[in-house]
Formats: C-alpha cells, sequence, structure tokens
C-alpha cells in the first residue's frame, strides 16, 4: 500500500492566524502600506495561499526574492503589486517587466539590461532603487549613487523605465540599540534624498523589516516589509514572544508515531549511540528527519510533544526518522508527535527548535522540506 503523506507527517498552516497577524501588524504601521513578504515559499508556508489570505487582509504588496517566485504569484492569478529584489545577470527581466513586476536594480549592469528588456517589450520597467546603508550586502553603495540616480533618471525620461520606489535593509534591526540602526536609518534619509533632488518621485520609500515594523516607528516611511512576523514568529526573541506583539505561529508541524516497543536499560539509540537508556523504557520512532528539513544539530536536545508530555529527541536525527524515550509510557502507534505549534496545548514551538538547534526560527518553518505536505486551513471562500 501506498505511503499516505498525510499520515506520516503534516505541516498545517493557520491561515486565519496569518490573516490577524496582518491586520495586527498593519495597525503598528500608521498609515504605512504593508507588503506581505512570500519568498522562499512564504518562509516553508505555502507562497500562494499565504500571498492571498495577506491580501484579503490588507497587504498591498507581495514581496519575493526571486524573479521566479514573482512569475509564480502572477501564473496563479495574483494581481496587485509584486516585487523582486534578488537579481543576477541574465534574468528574465522581460518577462517580469510584462507581468507588472517591480524589479530592484542595485547597480548599473542591473540598469542596463532591465532598459535593453523594457526596450525590447515595449513597455517601461517599474524598478525600484536599492540603497546599500550599511547591511554591505546587495544594493548600491553611497559612492556610486549619483551614478545610479542619474542613469536611470535619463532612462525614467526616455519612457523605458519608471523609478516606482527607493528602498534598503537594516542588518541589526533586531538588536535593539544597536548603533547601526540610526546610521543605516540617516543614510537611507540621505540618499532618498538625493534622489528626490535629481527629479526621482517614488511611490514608496521603504526600509522597514519585521522588526523594525515592530519596534521602530519611526523607520515605516510609505511602506513597511514584513516577513517572519506575518508568520506569527517573533524577529528576535530580545525583542519579545509573539504574544507580545499580538502575534500567533502559523505552522504546526506534526508527524505519526510510527512504532512504539520496550527495550533494556543500555540499550543505544540511534547513529553513533550518543543515546543510551538508563533502565527499561519505550521508545517511539517518528518518521520525519532531516531529509524533511529537521536539523540534526537539535539532535539529543529538540522537544516533542507525545502523548500529551514533553519528550526530548533520543540520539541523532536520522534522515528519515529519529526515536523518542517514553520514559515506559505506551503511547499508541499512529499516534501525533507534535514537534513544534503554537504552544497552546503545551507543545514546542519553533522558537524553542532554533534554541535547540543552536539557530533562529526562521530557519526552522524554511527548511520544512517538500516531503511534507502543507496542509492549509482557515481559508476564506475569496481564497479557495
Amino acid at each position: 500500500m501506498n505511503e499516505t503523506a498525510s499520515l506520516r507527517a503534516r505541516a498545517e498552516i493557520d491561515l486565519a492566524a496569518l490573516r490577524a497577524n496582518v491586520r495586527e501588524l498593519r495597525a503598528r504601521t500608521g498609515g504605512a502600506q504593508l507588503m506581505a513578504v512570500v519568498k522562499s515559499d512564504a518562509y516553508g508556508h505555502g507562497a500562494v495561499p499565504c500571498a492571498r489570505a495577506a491580501l484579503e487582509a490588507g497587504a498591498t504588496w507581495l514581496g519575493t526574492a526571486t524573479p521566479q517566485e514573482a512569475l509564480d504569484l502572477r501564473a496563479a492569478g495574483l494581481g496587485g503589486r509584486v516585487m523582486c529584489w534578488l537579481w543576477t545577470p541574465g534574468g528574465p527581466w522581460r518577462e517580469a517587466i510584462e507581468a507588472d513586476v517591480d524589479v530592484s536594480v542595485s547597480g548599473m549592469w542591473a540598469l542596463r539590461e532591465v532598459v535593453a528588456a523594457a526596450e525590447e517589450a515595449g513597455v517601461p520597467a517599474r524598478v525600484q532603487l536599492k540603497a546599500d546603508t550599511g547591511l554591505g550586502r546587495n544594493g548600491c553603495q553611497p559612492a556610486d549613487w549619483p551614478e545610479l540616480v542619474f542613469a536611470a533618471r535619463a532612462a525614467e525620461q526616455a519612457g523605458t523605465l519608471r523609478v516606482t520606489g527607493l528602498w534598503s535593509h537594516f542588518a541589526c534591526a533586531d538588536e535593539p540599540g544597536h548603533p547601526s540602526i540610526d546610521r543605516q536609518l540617516n543614510a537611507f534619509r540621505d540618499m532618498v534624498g538625493y534622489a528626490e533632488k535629481e527629479g526621482v518621485e517614488p511611490e514608496v520609500r521603504h526600509i522597514a523589516n519585521s522588526p523594525a515594523t515592530l519596534t521602530l516607528p519611526e523607520t515605516h516611511f510609505d511602506l513597511v516589509r514584513t516577513g517572519i512576523a506575518m508568520y506569527g514568529l517573533s524577529p528576535s526573541p530580545e525583542l519579545g514572544t509573539p504574544a507580545d506583539f499580538g502575534l500567533r505561529p502559523v505552522m504546526t508541524l506534526t508527524a505519526s508515531v510510527a512504532l512504539v516497543k520496550h527495550v533494556p536499560a543500555g540499550h543505544g539509540i540511534s547513529y553513533g549511540h550518543h543515546y543510551t537508556t538508563t533502565r527499561e523504557t519505550t521508545l517511539g520512532l517518528v518518521p520525519i528527519g532531516y531529509a524533511d528539513g529537521i536539523p540534526r544539530h537539535a539532535s539529543g536536545r529538540a522537544p516533542v510533544l507525545v502523548g500529551g508530555v514533553r519528550r526530548r529527541v533520543a540520539g541523532r536525527v536520522a534522515m528519515d526518522q529519529f526515536v523518542v524515550d517514553l520514559g515506559g509510557d505506551e503511547v499508541e502507534v499512529g499516534g501525533e508527535a507534535v514537534l513544534f505549534g503554537p504552544g497552546d496545548r503545551g507543545e514546542p514551538t519553533a522558537e524553542d527548535w532554533a534554541r535547540a538547534a543552536d539557530t533562529i526560527a526562521y530557519e526552522i518553518v524554511t527548511r520544512i522540506g517538500a516531503r511534507v505536505p502543507r496542509v492549509h486551513l482557515g481559508a476564506t471562500p475569496a481564497e479557495s
């Protein structure tokens, strides 16, 4: 008999919680528009259903990293404003332009390619210029900004593009009081001011990510970009828990217990025998592993709710499975193991797993792989 994937493991996605999170975040923007960031398959939650739910809750923009992510949204019938920002030479500029996607430009090579694509398409490109105000990744350095602005204005006057936005990204907004925050904000104001003095009239100016949206109202400008907060996770434990911000985690990851067995004291568990039973006990096999995105670094440390009791991963997480020591409890085969969720039922949270794996909650939810089906709960008729 074929495996029923939904019985092995599933990630339940609470779209009602996502809509409530978007409404809560919108209430904090002081009138700025909200971009729902749905890159990386909506941080592992399912891009198209989450995008629809976010738009229904009042988001006015959708944000993606790659052009293909943006084009996939259009192919799914999603309208409205869509922006993508991670381009490489030879990217699908023309396809994005023809799909009415706002494209980000950080340097002259990209501007040249988007101008050529717009000329081929016969349609003006919608371009947002990105400033590197101190993050040091993508974006145009202040020293190169005048050249980029001059060339963009020339293309705008020639009718091949429209500069729709000026934007940047914080490096340390999740670290309250970090001195780089003010430095970046001042640099952004300066670079925006220069562009506007040279005739750029952007529709939106934006620098605020999730932590800035939650804690730095002076950074909101015309638009905020909310990623992890939209999915009900805190961008930093130092800033507060999801509940502190009125947010609710959207993903609950569960698996079915595949085997329960009795073993004697001194029995080694999983590869390397890093865990050995100290007494006669029962073991539960959870059929999900690092091939599904469960972090191997959490071996021996991560919590799991089984039989209504919090347990720990016993020994190493393997490719497809891991073991929990049930301490002699009898648990039914097919019973539910909850790896993480909102925490309402005493189950662990994604933040608990992040601490166990020495990482961040972003990674925990985003890395859950395609073998785990997403089950979207609470879709409205408009989203179906």
